[in-house]
């Protein structure tokens, strides 16, 4: 998972203004990253042109996707992620960095401005918290959390009934489960046996 763009744009009547924006292009060679930068701003400026106020959408480009947010007072954000990246993560990203953007700088100066003359310097700290979604995220961070209990529940489960011992086997020897708790568990194993993947 990673992010390569992060950009900050204002919708005008005829096209889109790149006001700021930072990349992390380490993951492509030396001699590709500004051909790479041009590329992903200009698809971040095209984007921004394309989507109506008050959207949020997301578009695919080969194995990047790109997520835009334009606000109804113009101002819109860009993340261009790879495609294994949440896109509710990024969503909240555009979110933070909007507002933040908003309060900071005066709405004034977005329609003339550029990345040389607008004073907002929290996309690059913003990229690199974000490159890691578990850390950035609170519900992120709770899901991976969620993820490894439930390996670790399903390697305990495994590791218990190890050396060819099935559980049909154990209930079937089982002293402590009443003859009605065997049927019980012989009908719900049937019944479940329709959604097991072969």
């Amino acid at each position: 998972m990673k992010l390569y763009s992060l950009s900050v744009l204002h919708k005008g009547s005829t096209k889109a203004n790149l006001l700021k924006a930072t990349y992390d292009l380490s993951s492509f060679s030396f001699f590709q990253r500004s051909s790479v930068q041009e590329f992903m701003t200009f698809t971040s400026a095209l984007i921004v042109e394309r989507s109506a106020l008050g959207s949020r959408a997301s578009v695919k480009e080969q194995e990047y996707l790109c997520h835009v947010y334009v606000r109804n007072d113009n101002l819109g954000g860009v993340v261009i992620a790879d495609s294994e990246y949440p896109s509710r993560v990024c969503f909240t990203l555009l979110d933070k960095v909007l507002d933040e953007f908003s309060r900071q700088v005066n709405s004034i100066d977005w329609p003339s401005g550029s990345p040389a003359t607008i004073q907002y310097t929290a996309l690059d700290s913003h990229l690199a918290r974000y490159q890691n979604p578990r850390e950035a995220d609170a519900m992120t961070k709770v899901q991976a959390e969620l993820d490894e209990t439930k390996i670790i529940l399903h390697n305990t489960m495994e590791s218990l009934l190890e050396r060819g011992e099935k559980l049909d086997d154990l209930v079937q020897k089982s002293e402590h489960l009443g003859n009605q708790s065997k049927a019980f568990y012989k009908t719900a194993r049937k019944q479940n046996s329709c959604c097991e993947i072969m």
